[in-house]
């Protein structure tokens, strides 16, 4: 087949550049990143997920028939008691807040190939060798959808998916602010539902090849840092040293201040839930329900600089 000779311009994105984890499986969504790895090892019979993590990890398990059984967590956001795993039988962790690199590596000695890696939440730290890992770029970058699997095994994918129906909230975003697009992202995230596994889009790729993850990065952990300086005191979660993890999505917060959360947003800081499903899978007098119900997410993201983060301190202090 002939390429076209002339007509109208495409956006003028990046096409050669490398990204971080463009070594890995690049596929359409994070979610079906899990559906790689279970047809990849071959051998699953079970899974065993927290009961705090998000319930997207649930679609490929129940699209394949993969029993699964939850465990629990405690205070330092780390698996209550070992697990013992039969035969078939694997270990979902999810790196929460990516700040749980260290902790990772440390049942990586545990479990061995037996652990499945969930980075959603931590796209920069780095892949473990023979460890099934799972990454969602889309959490870290404006990006529509994709994923990124390192894994042992292999499964063949032949076709790529198509992303531009599923842009609107980015380039409304640019014109009309994050207001005008946010109905749009809700209606564009829904769409990932059940996706079929497929190859990430051509454009993701290019978006991504246009991305200055190091930029990234370097943003949000100047922001991470002002609030951890700022609010270390008074923060009721155990944050790792810092030098133990890549980089965080957001600063996790956690006060038994029921009314902060709306208060913030009330003052246009708008703080995410994770997630929002542990409320239902858990009793009130859970540990995980109560992390659910009160850990804040503050946004370090490289949109913002140390003046927003000031401001956030100032709200959360007043």
């Amino acid at each position: 087949m002939m390429n076209p000779i002339g007509g109208y311009f495409s956006l003028e994105l990046q096409r050669n550049k490398s990204f971080l984890h463009n070594d890995g499986i690049l596929l359409n969504t994070g979610r079906n990143g899990l559906e790689y790895v279970v047809k990849a090892l071959g051998d699953v019979q079970l899974i065993y997920i927290p009961y705090y993590t998000c319930n997207v990890i649930l679609e490929p398990l129940d699209k394949l028939n993969i029993p699964y059984r939850f465990y629990y967590i405690n205070v330092c956001l780390e698996i209550s008691s070992k697990i013992d795993l039969k035969e078939g039988e694997y270990l979902l962790y999810t790196n929460y807040f990516g700040i749980k690199d260290k902790y990772i590596k440390s049942i990586s000695n545990i479990y061995g190939k037996r652990l499945i890696v969930d980075n959603a939440q931590a796209f920069y730290s780095e892949p473990i060798n023979g460890i099934s890992t799972i990454y969602s770029p889309r959490k870290f970058v404006g990006i529509p959808d994709g994923g990124i699997v390192y894994c042992s095994g292999k499964y063949e994918i032949i076709e790529y998916d198509e992303s531009y129906t599923r842009c609107s909230h980015l380039l409304k975003h640019y014109d009309l602010g994050a207001g005008g697009g946010y109905e749009d992202f809700h209606i564009n995230s829904a769409k990932l539902h059940n996706l079929p596994i497929r190859k990430m889009s051509k454009l993701t790729e290019a978006m991504m090849r246009s991305i200055d993850f190091e930029a990234v990065k370097e943003q949000r952990w100047k922001n991470f840092r002002v609030l951890h300086a700022g609010l270390v005191n008074c923060n009721d979660l155990y944050i790792p040293e810092i030098e133990t993890f890549a980089c965080p999505m957001v600063y996790p917060y956690l006060c038994k201040d029921m009314n902060l959360k709306s208060f913030l947003i009330d003052n246009k800081v708008f703080v995410a839930t994770y997630w929002p499903n542990v409320l239902d899978w858990c009793q009130v007098d859970m540990l995980e329900y109560q992390l659910a119900n009160s850990i804040i997410a503050i946004p370090i993201d490289q949109r913002f600089v140390e003046e927003d983060m000031d401001r956030i301190i100032r709200l959360i202090k007043k």
